[in-house]
C-alpha cells in the first residue's frame, strides 16, 4: 500500500505546472458531484440530516423555554440557542465527514482512486466541499424556518446571514481536517464512530451553544474558553441577536481571529500527518 502511494505521489510531482490547477478543479469537481450521488442515494439520511436541527429547535427550545428564558436577551431562549444549534450542526456534518473516505479506504476504493492520475487534494477538497454545502443549506433551512415558525430573525439582516454562512465555514474548515485525520489514521469504522461520539457530545456543551459562559462553573468555562465552537457561537449569536459589542467590542472580529488560528493549526496537523497518509 506504501508503495502505491508513493508512486502516485511521484507521478503528482511531475505534473507541468501550466495543467495542474484546470486537472485539479475538474478532479475536485468530479468527486464533489460523486459525493453529492452517494448522498441522493440515501434520501432518508437526507431527510434525517435536514430535518435534526429543526427538531432541536422546535423540542428543546420549547422545553426549556422556561428555564431559559431568564439568560435569553428578550427572554426568547429559542433565539438564544438558535447559534448554537447552527454550530453544532455545522460541527456534526464536518466530524462524520471522514466517514466515507474510511469506507472508500476500508473497500479498496480509495488506493485504486490514489492510483489513477488524480491530484490527491482534489480528494479532501471534494469532501470538504460536499460537506460544507451540506451544512449551508442545512442552516438556510433553519434560518427560514426560524423566521416563519418562531419569528426569530437575524437582527444584522441579509449581511449577516452570509456572515453566519462565512463563521461557520471557518469552523466546519478545521473540523473537517480532524475528521479525515482521523478516517486515514484508524484501522476501522467502529474505532472513528467510538471517538466520534466521546469527541461530540462534550464539546457539544463545553460551548456557549446553551448557556452563555458567565453562569457555567469556573472549570467548564476555561474549557469552552478553549473549544473553537464557543467562538463560532459567540459571533453567530451577535449576528442574530445584534448589539453594540458586535462592532464596538470587536466581538466578530476576534472570534473570526480565533477560529482562523484554529483552521491554520488544523491544517499545518493535518498537512503534516496526511502526506504520509496518502
Amino acid at each position: 500500500m506504501a508503495d502505491v502511494y508513493r508512486e502516485a505521489s511521484v507521478r503528482e510531482a511531475a505534473r507541468l505546472p501550466a495543467d495542474a490547477l484546470p486537472r485539479f478543479m475538474q478532479e475536485t469537481r468530479g468527486q464533489l458531484v460523486r459525493w453529492l450521488i452517494h448522498l441522493r442515494r440515501e434520501p432518508f439520511n437526507l431527510l434525517f440530516a435536514l430535518v435534526q436541527p429543526v427538531i432541536l429547535l422546535v423540542f428543546f427550545g420549547g422545553a426549556l423555554q422556561r428555564f431559559g428564558a431568564p439568560i435569553s436577551p428578550g427572554g426568547n431562549y429559542r433565539a438564544f440557542i438558535l447559534p448554537g444549534i447552527l454550530a453544532l450542526t455545522v460541527f456534526g456534518n464536518s466530524m462524520a465527514g471522514g466517514i466515507p473516505v474510511l469506507f472508500d479506504k476500508e473497500s479498496g476504493f480509495l488506493a485504486r482512486l490514489i492510483t489513477a492520475p488524480v491530484t490527491r487534494s482534489s480528494i479532501l477538497v471534494s469532501r470538504f466541499l460536499a460537506i460544507n454545502l451540506l451544512s449551508v443549506l442545512q442552516c438556510l433551512i433553519m434560518l427560514t424556518l426560524a423566521a416563519l415558525f418562531f419569528g426569530v430573525r437575524v437582527a444584522s439582516g441579509a449581511a449577516g446571514v452570509a456572515a453566519l454562512l462565512g463563521i461557520g465555514l471557518l469552523l466546519g474548515f478545521g473540523v473537517t481536517i480532524i475528521s479525515l485525520i482521523l478516517a486515514f489514521s484508524l484501522t476501522g469504522h467502529g474505532d472513528f464512530f467510538a471517538l466520534l461520539g466521546i469527541i461530540t457530545l462534550p464539546l457539544s456543551f463545553l460551548s456557549s451553544a446553551f448557556v452563555p459562559l458567565d453562569v457555567m462553573p469556573g472549570w467548564m468555562r476555561w474549557l469552552a474558553v478553549l473549544n473553537p465552537m464557543t467562538y463560532a457561537i459567540d459571533s453567530m449569536r451577535a449576528l442574530v441577536l445584534g448589539g453594540s459589542e458586535l462592532w464596538s467590542g470587536g466581538l466578530l472580529l476576534r472570534c473570526c481571529a480565533a477560529l482562523t488560528a484554529f483552521d491554520a493549526a488544523m491544517l499545518i496537523l493535518g498537512t503534516s500527518l496526511l502526506r504520509r497518509r496518502l
